[in-house]
């Protein structure tokens, strides 16, 4: 059986003075974030989905997007080396919670640098993104890390976006979803679909055709509808504000031994 389990981490109180690189800075309404935080917890949770919370990281203002610190292949937790020093303490506690899981654990060296929210899973094809965050020593350990697993590491050029699944991510068959302005390269994705959002490129797979998605987008979610998957739509709304999306939330595990 694969495991459903999903790693989170609750906002802490410095979460407006997360990084922006992108986008201009706008206000971020705190309690707004943390409810916005466990509806999202609680779509997961309805859907099968066992979450893990990661013991909290307050001094660390981006530590609710918790996908950037570790990278799941199969049962290897590969933590992360992140790309911003102000984020390099965030993977400490997430280092603890996929060891308690039974992961077996790697790591991201120095000079390497790694973001977990550049790199993208489709099947036993890993595309890591290489722009601000991630370097090419990182994309080097990736593939030291889970070539000898079996997986294929392609590296893709980021520079429109902050991370590589800030501009596309995959739906259920494989299919390549991102917005066009903000893809490098679209043809480096054997099937590539264009949505009419920013924010329509981000879907979690939650099982069968249902895909977790912003209520940012509801143009792409009705495009996807039509193409038969059903969408599960989040106001992340604060959490945009600080160019972070849904798959940035949570890291999904499906592959651990159970």
């Amino acid at each position: 059986m694969p495991s459903k389990k999903a790693l989170v981490r609750r906002p802490g109180p410095r979460l407006a003075e997360g990084l922006v690189t992108h986008i201009e800075r706008e206000k971020v309404d705190l309690d707004l974030a943390l409810e916005q935080w466990e509806a999202y917890v609680e779509a997961l949770d309805a859907h099968g989905w066992e979450t893990i919370e990661v013991d909290p990281a307050d001094d660390c203002p981006d530590s609710a997007f918790v996908e950037d610190t570790v990278v799941m292949y199969r049962n290897v937790a590969l933590i992360t080396r992140p790309g911003a020093d102000s984020r390099r303490d965030e993977t400490m506690g997430v280092e603890e919670a996929v060891a308690r899981l039974g992961c077996s654990v790697n790591w991201i060296w120095e000079p390497g640098t790694l973001d977990g929210g550049d790199v993208l899973k489709i099947g036993d094809t890993i595309y890591v993104g290489r722009g601000g965050r991630t370097n090419a020593a990182g994309v080097q350990q990736v593939r030291a890390a889970f070539e000898p697993l079996g997986a294929r590491v392609v590296a893709v050029p980021v520079s429109k976006v902050l991370h590589l699944k800030s501009s596309v991510t995959a739906l259920p068959d494989g299919t390549v979803i991102g917005h066009i302005p903000k893809v490098d390269k679209p043809s480096l994705f054997p099937r590539f679909l264009s949505v009419p959002e920013e924010s329509g490129a981000h879907v979690v797979l939650l099982g069968s055709e249902k895909l977790l998605m912003a209520a940012s987008a509801p143009k792409t979610a009705e495009l996807l509808a039509d193409l038969g998957h059903e969408p599960v739509l989040v106001d992340i709304s604060e959490f945009e504000k600080l160019e972070g999306c849904v798959t940035c939330l949570s890291v999904r595990m499906r592959e651990l031994y159970t």
